[in-house]
């Protein structure tokens, strides 16, 4: 099932489906040129009876015996956060009337305002509407379409055109996230980045040879074990002519986690296809900035690697040495993603000396223990860095609960056989003593976020904004980040 948007100049077909948006108080002028006084007099009686009719929810009212009329009283003042849930809901109701084809009007978006609010509206409904359907044999093929009114110029352009490419970069990433394991391993995955440079992005990739001669060994360690290639694959954006530092996001691209020979429990192990999904936000907010034209410098960079079990396969006990240089015991080959973070945050760091770094995993279970599937966890060593994420996070319902960071919790990773070990042996403060690993691969005192997002990149249920799956976690909250704070 797909949803198509279109922009009329006039209703073609006064005998179809409608949607009435109204402001606080509804006249008889709002309906002129487009119900008859018949059909005018029947919305006010309805209205009038029904005067209690609560902002933000829809109500409808049969004109003839096949045409609905649906009701949206606007609340006036509503955030981008409601009118894009109110649009979500709106498919919704849409889809379950089954209802192929509708028209939207209002006089009530004549003002800015509220012509942005219909954008946004819409993007809700786009985001809801998406599915993942492209190994069924038998589609849904039943088309939706909202048609727009164009009448006094209803859509902001500039806001539509933003919001445009915020949908495509955030479904994306769904897409990538989705993708089972046998279809993107990590060789496709750098297949599929090379043709980002068609947006004007400029796409480099490191493959085993090149990561060897850097001395990745920790990010290589966990993908020997797979017939498949290892890469690190950065992508840059200049949408700013001067040369600014950039601001960098880094991914977690564990294609599949199996757990290497720390062998996870077979139950839910078909769910590890989502464990890319860090890198998979950075890829689809790098698509997002290039197709909007973000007037800034940015650069992503995406770990993509196989953790899987053969006779080549890292072992627990095993020790590498770091592209920092910094040695790691590895006693649990289950807790890999800090082991690609760990060379890629490092290599981001030195080569493009970033104005800051915010990386993005699904790293730990623990953090689903301490937040589930409300927030995402932030861990950061800059306070300014972490106020500006999570408000971020508030404006578009992504939200974050900052967890801490602390000496005690950091000497928990210390090992006597190297520089440090990569689990915490003593118990406890999972998501922490993971973040503290990260933080010491922050050569440089770069402000820095580490964004645990296990508990957001995917969903067994409906969201507000998603019918469940892939949810595009971190798209939105950091291309929100980008524009409130560094354009």
């Amino acid at each position: 099932m797909t949803l198509k948007i279109n922009y009329l100049d006039r209703q073609k077909d006064l005998s179809k489906n409608m949607a009435l948006f109204l402001g606080k108080e509804a006249r008889i002028s709002d309906f002129k040129g487009i119900f008859d006084d018949k059909i005018n007099q029947k919305v006010m009686k309805f209205l009038k009876q029904n005067q209690k009719i609560t902002k933000n929810k829809i109500s409808s009212l049969n004109l003839e015996f096949d045409q609905k009329l649906i009701i949206i009283l606007l609340a006036t003042k509503n955030s981008s956060q409601q009118a894009e849930e109110l649009g979500a809901k709106f498919y919704d109701y849409i889809k379950k009337s089954e209802i192929n084809e509708i028209y939207l009007m209002g006089t009530i978006f004549s003002s800015v305002k509220n012509k942005i609010q219909l954008n946004e509206f819409l993007h809700g409904s786009e985001l809801k509407a998406y599915e993942f359907n492209l190994y069924k044999s038998k589609k849904n093929k039943k088309e939706i379409s909202f048609n727009i009114l164009k009448k006094k110029n209803i859509i902001d352009q500039k806001k539509k055109y933003k919001l445009e490419a915020i949908l495509k970069g955030v479904n994306f990433t769904r897409d990538l996230v989705s993708e089972p394991g046998n279809i993107l391993h990590p060789d496709e995955y750098a297949k599929r980045l090379i043709k980002l440079k068609k947006y004007g992005l400029k796409v480099t990739i490191y493959d085993q040879k090149k990561l060897k001669k850097l001395g990745c060994n920790a990010l290589l360690g966990v993908g020997q074990g797979s017939i498949r290639g290892s890469y690190l694959v950065t992508i840059e954006w200049k949408g700013n002519k001067s040369k600014s530092k950039p601001l960098a996001f880094v991914g977690k691209g564990v294609c599949f986690d199996t757990g290497g020979y720390s062998l996870k429990p077979a139950r839910f192990m078909e769910d590890m296809t989502y464990d890319m999904a860090g890198s998979a936000a950075v890829v689809g907010l790098m698509k997002t900035l290039a197709l909007r034209k973000a007037k800034i410098n940015a650069v992503g960079a995406v770990g993509l690697v196989e953790n899987m079990v053969s006779g080549n396969a890292q072992r627990p006990g095993d020790i590498v040495k770091s592209y920092s240089g910094k040695t790691i015991e590895v006693l649990n080959t289950d807790a890999e993603g800090r082991l690609v973070l760990a060379d890629a945050l490092t290599f981001t760091e030195e080569k493009f000396k970033p104005k800051l770094m915010v990386d993005l995993a699904t790293l730990t279970g623990a953090i689903i223990v301490s937040l589930g599937s409300e927030y995402a966890g932030i861990f950061s060593n800059d306070d300014k860095l972490s106020k500006q994420l999570i408000k971020a996070g508030e404006i578009v319902d992504e939200k974050l609960w900052r967890m801490p960071l602390h000496k005690n919790f950091d000497k928990l990773m210390d090992s006597k056989n190297a520089d440090m070990q990569n689990i915490n042996y003593v118990g406890g403060a999972g998501s922490t003593t993971a973040a503290q690993f990260l933080q010491r691969f922050i050569i440089n005192k770069t402000p820095w976020a580490h964004l645990d997002i296990a508990g957001m990149a995917f969903s067994k249920y409906a969201g507000a904004l998603n019918t469940g799956g892939a949810t595009g976690y971190g798209v939105r909250l950091l291309n929100q980040f980008v524009e409130d704070n560094y354009e």
